[in-house]
């Protein structure tokens, strides 16, 4: 069985990404692996959610393989959240990849780049997810 998914998320740079999760949402460093003068991982949770981010350069050395192919991103996460306005005030300044909308399957969302040009978007459902 299935225990629990993580994204792991490849920048260029692993710094600004975790700056970002651990200063504006309260997520902790649960792990940082050093790779040279810089981070090459880091891994971040907040209660039951789980972000990892890995250097290109330490994904070369993991993997030449995996390093070509993670620069092929970005990601996109779709995340559910309780209350969007927080999370907009939250986001302020970031760059804004797609206006907020309400959709048809019940949901008001607004879309992100984060630090490491991955897209974000925030969703906050009026009634029970379909």
């Amino acid at each position: 069985m299935i225990k629990k998914v993580t994204a792991v998320l490849f920048v260029s740079e692993v710094e600004p990404c975790a700056k970002f999760w651990t200063e504006q949402f309260g997520f902790q460093k649960l792990a940082e692996v050093p790779e040279g003068g810089k981070l090459g991982f880091v891994m971040l949770q907040k209660g039951n959610v789980e972000l990892m981010y890995q250097s290109y350069a330490s994904a070369d050395k993991d993997s030449p393989a995996t390093g070509a192919v993670a620069r092929k991103g970005p990601t996109f996460l779709y995340i559910e959240v309780d209350d969007l306005e927080a999370i907009k005030a939250i986001v302020k300044g970031a760059e804004v990849t797609m206006p907020e909308r309400t959709t048809f399957y019940g949901s008001r969302e607004i879309g992100i780049k984060d630090p490491g040009g991955h897209y974000l978007t925030f969703a906050q459902f009026t009634a029970p997810a379909p």
